[in-house]
């Protein structure tokens, strides 16, 4: 009986193996065909647009391509305006460029063909701040009749059923939205990669990532491909990709442009809000973004946005201001080249005649622990686990959210005090209610300290140069410069200043961290092989004063094109 007993429960056993093997092949399966038919749409728009543009070039022989690309977003809309360029060949002209940077870099996800319908109501928005622009738009902002995927499967097949708030806004100033970008799958890495629509690289060097999670943006602008877009920021996701690629980006305060319609994983994050805002070439190019969405159209379509138009006044100002400043948070040590940048920053910004302060951001190391990482991931990871298969850039962070919580617990508390940065590990939070209340003290704490100082804004560092690949889900310690922000809500863009030099490269041999740990060495790494690299700053000022932030970068870019010029001749 025993031994019949013995048989039946491995035969049961045996049935089970196959019953689950055949599950993990069937879900294997079905993944693998969403990725292939998300592939062949993005193909078949690609060779759409292709098309378009072949026949647009054909009837339009006359029409210098390579001269409307090159041209600033003030200049270009100056000449759209007056007629001297037709709103359909800057269209054309971009899209021709935007996949000739895709090829290279891989970073669009869907060429929107209605951009080419919309042309023909264009002339009735000629009004508009942003008529006949081309605008790119990160994969995750809602655009009618196209996926909002996140770059993870359970969120593929899902077509917005209406345009997003800005998208809505956008049209109505005339712009023409014409591209989607790329992001790292789960918007929950600064590499930009995905099982759908695979890595996006550098505009510089094609061995280094682009950042992310706006990485399909930051790599087109800086490759040329669009003039101005849109990204989203909840722990540096605009800012970081735009100092990797060596453009402007800005990431205003929380709710002061809608995100009705933008998709995320985690919905419901208030502790670390996520912010919607602009990525050009330059600041004006920000600005005037920031003027267009500033509108009654986006205060009448969501009236939950406070109707704050776009101040001019500050953002025109030349007044001298008293600046903060810090180049080392105490948490993550920077390059060479990001300590450089900031110091030749500060130097030039006193050559100008504005005052420099020493400021240091207390209890950083709360504010990142206890409420930035447990703030963003809440829900542990299960959106991205899911369903589908694990990109190899996100399997560091993947291995932890599969961690049990107890186990995260009991390892948290054994390694804090052998590695002073050991993050990531726990994420079980208190009760809500405590935590935000932790957070509005901590944020009231530093603007005590601001307004002790007598500050306007603030300069400091932001990540930078550009990662080698696979790193970035090993350093998430490295994000202390960012997330900062997004917690305090202060609205933060980052400027792009210098570039790496040998000697920083060589700088980089005595780099230790401020820990020596293992993050610090594997951070070593990540930034190996750097020289020519973009490097930036970060300029962040006070919640609601979005434009005296802006005005802050025109001064540092201001300042930063003319000392190039100066060394030039």
């Amino acid at each position: 009986m025993d031994q019949q007993l013995l048989q039946v429960v491995i035969a049961l056993a045996c049935v089970a193996s196959v019953l689950v093997l055949l599950l993990k092949w069937t879900r294997y399966q079905r993944a693998q065909k969403k990725i292939l038919r998300a592939r062949e749409r993005r193909t078949a728009s690609l060779e759409q647009a292709e098309q378009a543009v072949h026949e647009f070039k054909k009837a339009n022989p006359g029409v210098d391509s390579t001269n409307i690309v090159s041209l600033p977003l003030a200049e270009l809309t100056k000449r759209i305006r007056s007629g001297s360029l037709q709103p359909e060949a800057v269209l054309h002209a971009y899209i021709e460029k935007a996949l000739e940077v895709n090829q290279k870099l891989n970073c669009g996800t869907d060429v929107l063909m209605e951009s080419l319908k919309q042309l023909e109501d264009i002339e009735s928005h000629r009004n508009g701040i942003l008529y006949g622009v081309p605008v790119s738009l990160k994969e995750n902002i809602g655009y009618k009749g196209y996926d909002s995927s996140c770059g993870v499967l359970c969120k593929l097949n899902e077509p917005a059923l209406n345009d997003s708030v800005v998208v809505r806004v956008l049209k109505r100033q005339g712009a023409v939205p014409f591209i989607k970008t790329n992001i790292p799958q789960g918007l929950l890495n600064y590499e930009c990669s995905n099982p759908i629509y695979g890595m996006t690289v550098n505009p510089h060097n094609l061995q280094k990532t682009c950042g992310g999670s706006s990485g399909g943006e930051g790599a087109l602008i800086g490759g040329g491909g669009s003039i101005l877009g849109l990204g989203t920021d909840i722990a540096g996701s605009i800012r970081i990709p735009a100092s990797f690629c060596g453009i402007c980006g800005f990431k205003p305060t929380f709710n002061r442009i809608s995100l009705h319609g933008v998709n995320s994983c985690v919905k419901g994050i208030k502790s670390v809000p996520s912010s919607i805002g602009p990525m050009a070439r330059d600041v004006e190019s920000l600005a005037l973004c920031m003027r267009a969405l500033l509108s009654t159209d986006m205060f009448s379509l969501d009236p939950t946005i406070p109707p704050l138009p776009f101040n001019q006044q500050v953002y025109d100002s030349t007044e001298h201001l008293r600046i903060g400043y810090y180049d080392n948070d105490g948490y993550h040590q920077p390059s060479p080249s990001m300590s450089r940048a900031l110091q030749e920053t500060k130097k030039l910004l006193e050559q100008a005649g504005h005052t420099l302060v020493p400021f240091q951001p207390p209890r950083l190391f709360m504010a990142i622990h206890e409420y930035a990482t447990k703030g963003i991931l809440a829900d542990g990871g299960t959106t991205l686990l899911q369903e589908g298969p694990i990109d190899p850039c996100l399997q560091p962070q993947a291995i932890t959210y599969s961690i049990p919580r107890f186990v995260k617990k009991i390892l948290s508390i054994f390694l804090r005090p052998i590695v002073m940065s050991a993050h990531g590990l726990s994420y079980e939070c208190n009760l809500w209610s405590q935590q935000h209340k932790n957070i509005e003290d901590y944020i009231s704490e530093v603007i005590a300290e601001w307004r002790r100082l007598e500050m306007d804004v603030l300069l400091c560092p932001v990540l930078g140069p550009a990662y080698n690949f696979y790193y970035s889900g090993m350093l998430t310690s490295s994000l202390s410069y960012t997330v900062m922000y997004n917690l305090l809500n202060f609205p933060a863009g980052v400027v792009p200043v210098t570039t790496v030099t040998a000697d920083d490269e060589a700088q980089m041999n005595r780099y230790r961290g401020n820990f020596a740990d293992i993050w610090d060495k594997l951070f070593l790494k990540a930034v190996q092989d750097s020289v020519g690299l973009p490097v930036a700053v970060q300029c962040v000022s006070l919640p609601w004063q979005d434009e005296l932030c802006l005005r802050f970068m025109r001064e540092v870019e201001k300042l930063s094109v003319r000392k190039k010029h100066t060394n030039t001749y």
